[in-house]
C-alpha cells in the first residue's frame, strides 16, 4: 500500500502516539472533577500539552491555547463567535467549507460577506483587499493553503493589511500546522485554527484554537467547566471559556505525543524531505500525456499537495483504479473546497489529490508515477471516458 492521502489525515503515525494514548486511557481520569490522583493526572496531561503546544505555535500564553475536535470546531467557534449581524467579514474562494458554511449562515443572519476571487491557477490577489474595506469590515478569514492545489497564502501580508486597518485575522491551520514554523508572538494572527490529524502527527479527534491576549470570542457551547460550578454564567476565563464539558485527554495525550515527534525531528527537515517528494512527483506527472495539473508551481513554498486529473475519466474513477489496482491510495472529488474547484474549472470533474509526508518515500512516489502513467496509456488507448 502507498498512502498518498495525507492532506486529509497522515499515515502512519509515530508510535509514540498510540502508546500515549493507551497510557492516557489506562491512566487518567476527568481533569477538574475531583482532587483524587488520576483526576490530578489528567490535568498534568492537559496543561502539558497546552504549554508543548504553546511553544511549538510561538504563543506568549498557553491559557489562549483551548482545545476542540477538530479545526472545523475551532472555525465555527471563531466565525460564530466573533462576528454580529452587521459585520463585514473579507474571505477567498480558497476556503474549505469549515469557513464557508458557517459564513453562509452568518450571511443570513444579517452579516455581510465579501469572497475575494481566484484565478485559474488557485491565487488571490490580496492586494486587492483594500478595495473592499467598509466602514463596518471586522475580520478577514483565510486558510493558511488550500487543501486542494497545496498553493500557500502570504499570511504576513494579510496579518500586516489586518493590523493596519483594526481588523481580526483568523487562519485555517489544518494544512500547514506541522509544516509551517509559527511564531504567533510577532505573527499579526489573531485566531489560529487547527487540527491534531493532519500534519502533527495526533489522532483524529482532536484540535484546537489559539486566541490572541484581550480577544474574547463567545463560547459555542457552555456547560460544565471543573470550576465557577454556583454561577449562572460559563466562565469567561481563557481557555475554560471555550471548553466546556470533558475534554478528549486521550486524544490530547497522542497530539502531545505528536508534537513531541515534531520537535524530535524538526520542522525544517521534514520541510525539505516533503518538497523533494512533492516536486519529483510533480516533474514526473506534468510530463504524462493526458495528465492536466493545477496550482501554482512557480513558487518554491507550497504545501506538499499535488492534483490534477486525467484527461477524459472522471476523478473519482482514476483515484479507485489507483487504489484497487495500483494500491495507491489518493483523494478525489471536491475536497469540500466548491469555490476553489469553479476556479479551476473543475466544478465537474473534481480533481485527484495527491498529498506527501516526510514518511513516505522516494521509491513509493516513483511508482505511484509508473500507476498513474499506466493507467493514463491504457485508458488513452480506449478513448475517452465521462
Amino acid at each position: 500500500m502507498i498512502y498518498l492521502d495525507q492532506a486529509a489525515t497522515s499515515y502512519p503515525k509515530p508510535t509514540g502516539v498510540a502508546e500515549a494514548m493507551c497510557s492516557a486511557l489506562k491512566n487518567v481520569g476527568n481533569s477538574g472533577r475531583g482532587g483524587h490522583a488520576m483526576s490530578l493526572a489528567a490535568s498534568r496531561l492537559i496543561f502539558e500539552t497546552r504549554l508543548g503546544l504553546a511553544e511549538f505555535f510561538g504563543a506568549e500564553d498557553p491559557s489562549r491555547i483551548a482545545f476542540t475536535a477538530n479545526a472545523t470546531e475551532s472555525l465555527n467557534l471563531a466565525l460564530l463567535g466573533i462576528l454580529n449581524p452587521g459585520d463585514h467579514v473579507i474571505t477567498t474562494e480558497l476556503e474549505h467549507n469549515s469557513v464557508l458554511r458557517p459564513l453562509y449562515i452568518l450571511e443570513r443572519a444579517g452579516v455581510e460577506v465579501t469572497i475575494l476571487p481566484a484565478d485559474s491557477l488557485g491565487i488571490v490577489d490580496f492586494s486587492s483587499l483594500k478595495d473592499h474595506l467598509r466602514p463596518h469590515t471586522r475580520a478577514v478569514v483565510c486558510t493558511h493553503a488550500s487543501n486542494v492545489t497545496g498553493n500557500v497564502v502570504d499570511v504576513d501580508y494579510v496579518g500586516g493589511f489586518c493590523r493596519e486597518h483594526d481588523l481580526i485575522l483568523i487562519v485555517d491551520a489544518a494544512q500547514t500546522a506541522g509544516w509551517y514554523a509559527y511564531d504567533l508572538r510577532g505573527q499579526n494572527i489573531d485566531i489560529l485554527c487547527f487540527t491534531g490529524h493532519k500534519g502533527l502527527y495526533g489522532p483524529q479527534g482532536i484540535g484546537g484554537i489559539y486566541v490572541k491576549p484581550n480577544l474574547t470570542i463567545r463560547p459555542l457551547k457552555t456547560g460544565g467547566s471543573g470550576i465557577q460550578t454556583f454561577s449562572k454564567t460559563h466562565p469567561k476565563e481563557m481557555p475554560e471559556a471555550l471548553e466546556a464539558g470533558t475534554v478528549n485527554s486521550p486524544g490530547i495525550a497522542g497530539l502531545a505525543a505528536g508534537i513531541r515527534y515534531l520537535v524530535s525531528v524538526g520542522l525544517d527537515q521534514i520541510r525539505r524531505a516533503e518538497e523533494e517528494l512533492t516536486n519529483y512527483f510533480y516533474q514526473g506527472a506534468k510530463d504524462i500525456s493526458g495528465v492536466q495539473i493545477y496550482g501554482d508551481f512557480r513558487s518554491p513554498s507550497r504545501c506538499p499537495i499535488v492534483a490534477l486529473n486525467v484527461r477524459g475519466v472522471d476523478s473519482s474513477l482514476v483515484s479507485q483504479l489507483l487504489a484497487e489496482e495500483y494500491s495507491v491510495l489518493t483523494r478525489a472529488g471536491g475536497h469540500c473546497a466548491p469555490l476553489m474547484h469553479r476556479a479551476l474549472g473543475t466544478q465537474d470533474l473534481g480533481a485527484v489529490r495527491f498529498s506527501f509526508s516526510h514518511l513516505n518515500t522516494k521509491d513509493e512516489v516513483i511508482r505511484a508515477l509508473e500507476a498513474l502513467a499506466n493507467l493514463v496509456r491504457r485508458h488513452q488507448g480506449r478513448g475517452s471516458h465521462g
